[in-house]
C-alpha cells in the first residue's frame, strides 16, 4: 500500500510513504512496481531536498529499518517513525490484548535507543526523519527526547499541538 503524503519535513508538497517494508530486497520491489506504473522515484517536477522530483518515504516501523538504515537510505528519500509498530516489534507485545497491554510503552529505554539509532542512521545519510503515531502527543517527555536527538518532524494530535509546539520552540532555543 502506498500513501500519499503532504509536507514532510521540506520534502516538497507530495511524497509517496511506503509503509511495512521488511526488507531491503522488498524495497527494491516496491521501487520498481512505482516505477512500472510511471511513478520513478525522483521523476516529474522539482521538489524537495535538492530539486529532485517525486519522493519516496519509507516508515521505519519494524526494527530491521532502523538496523538497516544506511541501506535503506540509499532506497528512500527520507523516513517516518511509526511508534506504535515499532513499540510492538521491539518490546514484543500487542498494545490491544489484555493480556499483555501493559507492557506496551514507548518510552522504554530499548525504545529510547532504537529513536537515536533511527534519527541518527537517517541523519548520518542525510535524510530527513519524522514520527508518526501516538508518542509525541501522548508523552510529552518522548517529545522532548526526539527534539532533543534532532527529529525533523513531529505528528500530533491536534489537542497536543500547541502545547508540544510550545516545548519545541523552548527546547530548540535552550
Amino acid at each position: 500500500m502506498l500513501v500519499l503524503w503532504t509536507g514532510f519535513a521540506g520534502c516538497g508538497p507530495v511524497a509517496v510513504m511506503v509503509p511495512c517494508c521488511r526488507r531491503l530486497e522488498e524495497a527494491r520491489a516496491v521501487l520498481a512496481a512505482m516505477a512500472q506504473h510511471g511513478l520513478a522515484r525522483g521523476s516529474g517536477p522539482a521538489q524537495g531536498v535538492g530539486g529532485s522530483g517525486l519522493q519516496v518515504v519509507m516508515m521505519c516501523e519494524i526494527p530491521n529499518n532502523v538496523m538497516l538504515m544506511d541501506e535503506f537510505a540509499a532506497c528512500f528519500d527520507g523516513f517516518s517513525i511509526g511508534s506504535n509498530d515499532l513499540t510492538q516489534l521491539t518490546l514484543g507485545v500487542d498494545r490491544d490484548s489484555a493480556l499483555v497491554a501493559a507492557s506496551f510503552d514507548e518510552g522504554d529505554a530499548g525504545m529510547l535507543r532504537m529513536y537515536r539509532m533511527a534519527v541518527e542512521g537517517a541523519h548520518r545519510q542525510g535524510r530527513p526523519i519524522g514520527i508518526c503515531g501516538q508518542a509525541p502527543s501522548d508523552r510529552p517527555e518522548i517529545a522532548r527526547a526526539l527534539v532533543a536527538l534532532g527529529i525533523d518532524s513531529l505528528s500530533l494530535s491536534p489537542d497536543r499541538w500547541l502545547a508540544t509546539l510550545s516545548m519545541v520552540a523552548a527546547a530548540e532555543s535552550a
